[in-house]
């Protein structure tokens, strides 16, 4: 569940893109962001990346181009980067915050504890901002996060290769979040996180999809599937018990596959059909 304001008023509006978003055609996702970003400032951060210059320069012509007006870069090579004055000045009139792909340990490493972090999450759960992030950006919200251990190979359904977990930014609690999902065959890593951690949600976003998050609910956007993994019925689980050798096995977990204009209900964990009119 995201967090709500300290003030008691709603908290913002959380977006996780599953990476790979149209960027030329009719651009249904990044038009979103623009549009739930409104009139103000969009902070564009690619922590995340190898070549944060050519992110910037790609997002910073996509969100003008989708008509936002003040849109500004943060990057960093270290974390001492992120305590400057500067770098802090550029989130004045920020409504929005962009979080590109990359390497989602890059941007817990980096952001966590710093001056930065405290600005974004203040915007978040008391200003009721926008988080977005596409990728290692949508990977890195929860409070726990998904990384591959190494190079994704054939042993994915083995305890000990499918996947580790590292602390993430912790905008969402209970929500485990993959990204690439069917495109990089993520269902072993999702459900082994799963089953470490059975209250979660593991939420698998494909490319070109978001959910979008506010409140109890998240809606469902793009031309792919969001697929909802829920273990709190789990009957049995030998995550604990066998060497990392063995292969997973898991009983009882419930699944549902989503599709643009559908909602899910954190809180009963129930999805609900799309509407027909906007589907």
């Amino acid at each position: 569940m995201p967090d709500s304001g300290s003030s008691g008023r709603p908290a913002g509006t959380l977006m996780m893109i599953g990476g790979n978003e149209d960027k030329v055609g009719s651009r249904l996702v990044l038009a979103e962001v623009a549009r739930a970003a409104g009139p103000g400032r969009l902070v564009i951060l690619t922590l995340a990346s190898m070549e944060p210059e050519l992110q910037w320069e790609t997002y910073y012509g996509l969100f003008r181009e989708l008509g936002l007006k003040d849109v500004v870069h943060v990057q960093a090579q270290g974390r001492e980067e992120l305590t400057r004055t500067d770098q802090l000045s550029c989130f004045e009139g920020a409504t929005a915050v962009f979080f590109t792909g990359g390497d989602q340990l890059k941007i817990t490493t980096k952001l966590g504890g710093t001056p930065i972090y405290d600005r974004i999450r203040v915007m978040y759960k008391q200003e009721g901002g926008l988080i977005a992030g596409t990728s290692a950006g949508a990977a890195a919200m929860g409070q726990m996060m998904l990384m591959s251990p190494d190079a994704e190979g054939t042993e994915k359904h083995k305890l000990g290769r499918a996947f580790i977990m590292a602390r993430g930014l912790g905008f969402i609690r209970d929500m485990v979040i993959d990204q690439h999902f069917a495109q990089r065959a993520r269902i072993e890593r999702l459900l082994g996180a799963l089953a470490e951690n059975p209250g979660v949600l593991g939420v698998g976003i494909d490319e070109d999809t978001a959910i979008i998050v506010r409140g109890p609910c998240f809606r469902v956007m793009g031309s792919g599937a969001v697929y909802v993994a829920d273990g709190s019925h789990i009957s049995y689980t030998n995550a604990t018990q066998g060497s990392p050798d063995k292969t997973l096995c898991l009983f009882d977990v419930r699944l549902h596959v989503l599709s643009h204009g559908t909602e899910f209900d954190m809180a009963s964990r129930k999805p609900s059909r799309p509407d027909p009119a906007n589907s």
